[in-house]
């Protein structure tokens, strides 16, 4: 069996992409322009990448030659959830509504705008030190996106724009 001589460049090129589930060659910054084209073209002369549908790839013989058996390279790893996704993917397939803190900064936020005069951002700041646009974020992410209430905004004389949660 023949050796393949790489340079420093060429083998670590080559190491990083066999270490990929993909096997894509990733290139650096720094190499660009005529430089690439010579790496591409002495990489896939050397038998050690092939390009596959525009992406210089890794083969068998590449990986062998940076000392990397075929077989392993190619079973990925498993790919694992965040244990926070998994819970609410678990609690929305059970139907179960979202729990709230009691006290919590958000609780407060919901009972404010429950009142029947409702609530002004400036009011939300003012209550809870935040910058406006916290206030709006929280109202229009945590509350309509993410626990989907109906939160109805309305100019009133004097006041501004004052927002309410209907139901």
């Amino acid at each position: 069996m023949s050796t393949i001589n790489l340079t420093p460049a060429q083998h670590s090129l080559i190491e990083v992409a066999a270490g990929c589930a993909d096997r894509a060659i990733r290139w650096p910054v720094n190499l660009r322009g005529g430089a690439r084209t010579k790496v591409i073209a002495a990489l896939i002369e050397a038998g050690v990448a092939e390009n596959r549908k525009g992406t210089l790839v890794v083969t068998d013989a590449g990986m062998r030659a940076v000392g990397i058996e075929p077989k392993a390279a190619r079973k990925p790893a498993p790919a694992r959830e965040p244990e926070t996704a998994k819970r609410a993917r678990r609690a929305k397939a059970a139907g179960a509504p979202r729990k709230m803190r009691e006290g919590s900064k958000q609780a407060q936020l919901i009972e404010m705008l429950k009142r029947p005069e409702g609530a002004t951002i400036a009011e939300i700041a003012d209550a809870f030190g935040w910058q406006p646009h916290t206030v709006r974020g929280a109202i229009a992410g945590a509350l309509k996106k993410k626990l989907g209430l109906d939160v109805t905004s309305e100019k009133i004389d004097g006041r501004g724009r004052v927002y309410k949660i209907v139901g």
